[in-house]
């Protein structure tokens, strides 16, 4: 997502792009960018000219978003049945482990793709320091 805001704009942000500034398999970012085009988040569009960019203004898309809809994705390790776990599991650990994720989350709701744009033109190398698209 900070690629296709720094990259985009009104230009489409083509999938091998990120895949080979991000170092990330073109399969893996192909599924997560299906899944964040479903969810509102990235407008999509197929051939020659295509690619990925943003829906919405930086400043509108939430981290919290981002984690929810590729968490959607992963496979639930932790998956947690209380009929197979140990009581103390049950009763201690796995409410601990929520509410730890609960105030992540809350945080990650509070913290927007624009607020890490803003990090990179501020601080970073010289070349990914652009203004973040505008949508």
């Amino acid at each position: 997502m900070l690629d296709v805001a720094l990259h985009g704009g009104e230009r489409w942000v083509r999938r091998a792009e990120i895949s080979d500034r991000q170092r990330v398999p073109p399969r893996y970012i192909e599924e997560v960018l299906r899944a964040l085009v479903r969810a509102g988040i990235l407008d999509g569009k197929r051939g020659r000219y295509g690619g990925y960019r943003l829906r919405r203004e930086p400043r509108c898309i939430t981290l919290g978003e981002i984690v929810r809809v590729v968490r959607a994705l992963e496979v639930e390790i932790e998956s947690f049945n209380p009929d197979t776990a140990s009581p103390l599991a049950y009763e201690v650990v796995w409410p601990a482990w929520k509410k730890v994720q609960d105030d992540l989350m809350a945080q990650l709701n509070n913290l927007t793709i624009g607020d890490l744009c803003q990090g990179v033109v501020e601080g970073a190398p010289d070349q990914t320091a652009r203004q973040p698209a505008a949508v």
